[in-house]
């Protein structure tokens, strides 16, 4: 089987045809250029997987024959949302990038006090596309078969406000004397939030305690946004997860 894998924003059924247009249609016959015959596994973010081969080419369109539904689960066993203090374009592309393919189960994008990016309602509409997009894109690379969620953007108050909270929730705090290695084995979910490139502030800070948060470090070293939450993630998947 060829190893181009494509998600399908749609439902597919066994055995029916699937026309595909646009910029998915453009990207099977002209950039990989996919001849009748070709084969591509298609998925459509339920954790099925539908090996499938190309029946028609045409220049804005191919046509598809899926096969029989095959179930692939990969999903990591703990479940961990990054709440994700939204920085500049393409370091939380990165972030989303990549956490995607650690296998985190779920994104919360928030703007704190220190915040250098500001989002208007329709710009904020635009990123979140955008990010999904990308999330679908590492799926795709990275062989998962559903997508993470990824919230709408909110004020870190707001989010606090409306989300239902993990047994564990953890800031990650230079500052703390608690390392994250030294955390007990969490009972069920995981929140893991990480601050911006401007910090999080005082108030919010103790806001984050009493809403169940606790501070933890990964060292003595003051990392970046993207490196803070990409190896948080990953030793909490090495410590309990899949890694």
């Amino acid at each position: 089987m060829s190893r181009h894998r494509l998600f399908i924003p749609q439902t597919i059924s066994d055995g029916e045809e699937l026309c595909l247009d646009g910029e998915q249609g453009h990207y099977l016959s002209r950039v990989l250029r996919l001849k009748p015959g070709s084969e591509v596994l298609l998925f459509d973010g339920s954790g099925y997987e539908y090996p499938s081969l190309v029946t028609e080419v045409h220049r804005k369109r191919v046509l598809l024959q899926p096969g029989t539904a095959v179930l692939r689960d990969i999903e990591s066993p703990l479940q961990i949302r990054l709440v994700q203090g939204i920085s500049r374009g393409e370091r939380m592309d990165f972030i989303i990038q990549k956490a995607t393919e650690l296998g985190v189960h779920r994104i919360s994008p928030v703007l704190t006090e220190f915040s250098v990016v500001k989002l208007q309602a329709d710009r904020a509409s635009r990123r979140l596309l955008h990010w999904n997009k990308i999330a679908q894109s590492a799926c795709e690379q990275c062989g998962r078969n559903k997508i993470p969620v990824i919230d709408e953007p909110s004020v870190l108050h707001d989010f606090l406000r409306g989300s239902t909270s993990a047994q564990c929730r953890l800031l990650l705090q230079p500052s703390a004397t608690t390392s994250l290695h030294q955390i007990d084995r969490p009972e069920s979910a995981i929140d893991l939030l990480i601050g911006p490139e401007g910090g999080i502030s005082d108030s919010e800070t103790e806001m984050l305690f009493d809403a169940g948060f606790k501070a933890v470090s990964l060292g003595p070293r003051v990392l970046r946004t993207e490196t803070a939450a990409l190896a948080a993630v990953a030793v909490l998947q090495a410590k309990w997860g899949d890694l």
